[in-house]
């Protein structure tokens, strides 16, 4: 069974870092994407950054310059590097996969999504 966990959330002043990580479980995997995305209580879920297998990132323009993503594919564990947050950064942060190679069907593609890390961020 695959699954995504966050971990890394926390409360930080404004003006500093924070880097979240998402682990994905499950062998044999092939992940094509990983994103994060976050919430805050009463607004839509929004794309915050991407990479694909091929390394190749995007990121929201809210975040460009300030947020960097990884991923170590040795241990399907990606991270999201934030740094000079803001207030307005304060939301839950979720990640997401695209993933294939799960029996029976290894060429199918399946999305995932954790259960989301809380990132706080103080004036």
């Amino acid at each position: 069974q695959v699954q995504l966990v966050e971990s890394g959330g926390g409360l930080v002043q404004a003006g500093g870092s924070l880097r979240l990580s998402c682990a994905v479980s499950g062998s044999g995997l092939s992940i094509d994407t990983m994103d994060w995305y976050r919430e805050v209580p009463g607004k839509q879920r929004e794309f915050v950054a991407q990479i694909t297998s091929g390394g190749v990132t995007k990121f929201a323009d809210s975040v460009k310059g300030r947020f960097t993503i990884s991923v170590d594919t040795a241990v399907n564990t990606a991270h999201l590097q934030m740094s000079s947050l803001k207030p307005e950064d304060t939301a839950k942060y979720f990640c997401h996969a695209v993933v294939g190679g799960i029996q029976p069907f290894p060429r199918l593609r399946y999305s995932y999504w954790g259960q989301g890390t809380q990132v706080t961020v103080s004036s």
